[in-house]
């Protein structure tokens, strides 16, 4: 049919199944608003500002493994998207970026609000397109979705000039996609399979490394059920949590830099390292030189580039982790459980030598307990966000998951801003699960801005926020490596927020006991509605145990022994 590249934008999303688009307008992408106004099919959030766009599009990819789609407009509409697309493709999470360019006759003019959009993107985006003509457009919205959800997902930016948006053209989107250069290896190499399974059968302290590799492939449970049958005992990184559930018996915990003392220690005595959708971070390995040293590697992954990037890998298999643990579990029979209990003993041993613990503190409330006390209240009903800083560490270490994709975070690049906004795509995402957002007073302002966006599209987001009045995670580093100097991290300066949240339409609560905690988090959940709960924590708390930048994952700072409460 012949239609407007505008419509081709809106007739492209109805085809793969959009339901949700975030964005903000703009001149540029003004043609294509106005076809979203003239359709039904998916609903469009209005964020207020466009970073918070892209972040709301990752939330809600990384909570139902679908694409995210954001739209925002040129110049500094796609500047200020940057961020979302850098934050997507560190963590290897689908999404299609459609951005509004100036016409094809001003481009390389400095032409209002014209940015080279395509040039920035490149080294941040899985693939990218400036569209010039109207008929390559459904092709190349066909190839974006595909690229970005298949092999090693990423985010795929489209660039669309306004007089291409207003151009007629015939739009077909039943062409298969055929990309000559891009053939995606799912299948492992059953050779190398038998070989990586005969060589765990000979190990005597094999280790299971399970990455974010795994939620993305929706192999979680797969993986479960290898781990069970061959009784290994299994770590997670912070990308892969709620790939076992908590109170799984081969579960040590999270490993790396805010890793257990147990996760850490088997990592480094284990003779065999099976590696599935990881990609050996420095957050992880620590000093790479002593990591795992004395271990072989067997290393599952979707990108052929990352398998022996950093740490050689004696089986490399590249492939899909779903297909792959599916061709291992034909052969988990091989494998005896009871080959491994006495190495299941010493990790024990490890465990009850430095359980992951915090101090309880009669007068002040301590993160890490509200963090708890959360998963004791909601546990399975909720999906945790986060921001980035101290609260996500805590999060990470001390709520009980169930399931994969209940923990969203921002693992690769790190960015405040993040949780707030992505939380509210989680809940766009799965609008039957309460949506939790742990954030920290210095992050929370980064996108503040998106409370009006929660009010007005009922997004019913409870911001926990756990207010020490600093950057908590630069003044531990500070407190510990810089003798004390707490160099521009001071927060006690802050907004009332309480009424910040009550000033755009939510309801606050500000507590500093254990009952006005439960009956803040109580009365939020019932209400439904966008909150903010602040809760006032003791400020020089550190995230413990800590593996200094550069240091050996053997060589942790632990929680000083004192009254421990597991």
């Amino acid at each position: 049919m012949q239609i407007s590249g505008a419509q081709m934008v809106i007739e492209a999303f109805i085809a793969e199944g959009v339901d949700t688009v975030f964005g903000y307008p703009g001149g540029a992408i003004m043609n294509v608003y106005d076809e979203i106004y003239k359709q039904d099919k998916f609903q469009h959030i209005l964020n207020r500002h466009e970073q918070a766009s892209v972040h709301a599009a990752e939330g809600y990819a990384k909570a139902s493994g679908k694409v995210g789609v954001a739209m925002i407009t040129s110049g500094p509409g796609f500047t200020n998207a940057v961020t979302g697309l850098a934050d997507a493709y560190m963590d290897s999470i689908p999404l299609v970026v459609v951005s509004g360019q100036v016409p094809m006759s001003l481009i390389g003019t400095d032409a209002f609000q014209e940015i080279d959009a395509v040039g920035i993107s490149r080294p941040c985006t899985k693939h990218n397109y400036l569209v010039t003509d109207a008929n390559d457009l459904a092709r190349v919205l066909k190839e974006a979705f595909y690229i970005a959800r298949s092999g090693r997902p990423g985010p795929v930016h489209v660039d669309i000039p306004k007089d291409v948006t207003a151009q007629i053209a015939e739009f077909d989107y039943s062409k298969p996609v055929d990309l000559e250069t891009y053939k995606p290896h799912t299948k492992g190499s059953t050779r190398q399979i038998k070989k990586a399974m005969e060589a765990i059968a000979n190990s005597k302290r094999p280790l299971f490394y399970l990455g974010g590799g795994i939620i993305n492939s929706n192999a979680a449970y797969e993986v479960r059920d290898l781990i069970h049958r061959t009784g290994i005992p299994a770590v997670e990184t912070f990308m892969a949590r709620g790939t076992l559930s908590h109170d799984d018996k081969y579960l040590i915990s999270m490993l790396g830099m805010h890793g257990s003392y147990a996760a850490n220690m088997a990592m480094s005595e284990t003779d065999m390292v099976i590696a599935l959708g990881a990609r050996f971070d420095d957050r992880v390995t620590g000093k790479l030189s002593e990591f795992a040293k004395n271990a072989g590697v067997i290393h599952v992954d979707i990108d052929p580039a990352s398998i022996s990037k950093l740490v050689n890998a004696d089986f490399p298999i590249v492939g899909d982790v779903k297909n792959v643990v599916e061709e291992m579990l034909e052969l988990a029979d091989t494998i005896n459980p009871d080959h491994y209990e006495s190495w299941r003993e010493t990790i024990n041993n490890f465990d009850e030598l430095h359980p992951l613990a915090f101090h309880e503190d009669s007068e002040r409330l301590k993160p890490q307990w509200v963090v708890k006390r959360v998963g004791e209240l909601l546990g399975d009903n909720a999906n945790i966000s986060t921001d980035v800083g101290q609260h996500q560490m805590w999060a990470a270490q001390f709520y009980p998951f169930t399931r994969p994709r209940q923990f969203i975070s921002s693992g690769g690049l790190g960015t405040m801003g993040f949780g707030f906004p992505a939380a509210m795509g989680v809940k766009a995402a799965s609008p039957e699960k309460t949506s939790i957002n742990f954030t920290g007073d210095g992050s929370i302002l980064m996108n503040v801005q998106e409370l009006m966006t929660a009010v007005e599209k009922k997004l019913p987001v409870i911001n926990i926020i756990l207010n020490n009045n600093f950057l908590g995670m630069v003044r531990q580093w500070q407190t510990l490596f810089y003798d004390k100097r707490h160099s521009e991290t001071d927060l006690s300066v802050q907004p009332d927020f309480v009424k910040l949240s009550e000033a755009f339409g939510g309801i606050g609560y500000r507590v500093h006991t254990k009952e006005e905690f439960d009956a803040a988090l109580k009365d939020a959940v019932e209400k439904n509605v966008v909150a903010f709960i602040e809760v006032l924590v003791e400020r020089f708390e550190n995230v413990m145990p800590m593996v200094p930048a550069g240091g050996s994952l053997f060589n942790m700072m632990l929680l000083e022994k004192k009254k421990e409460t597991k």
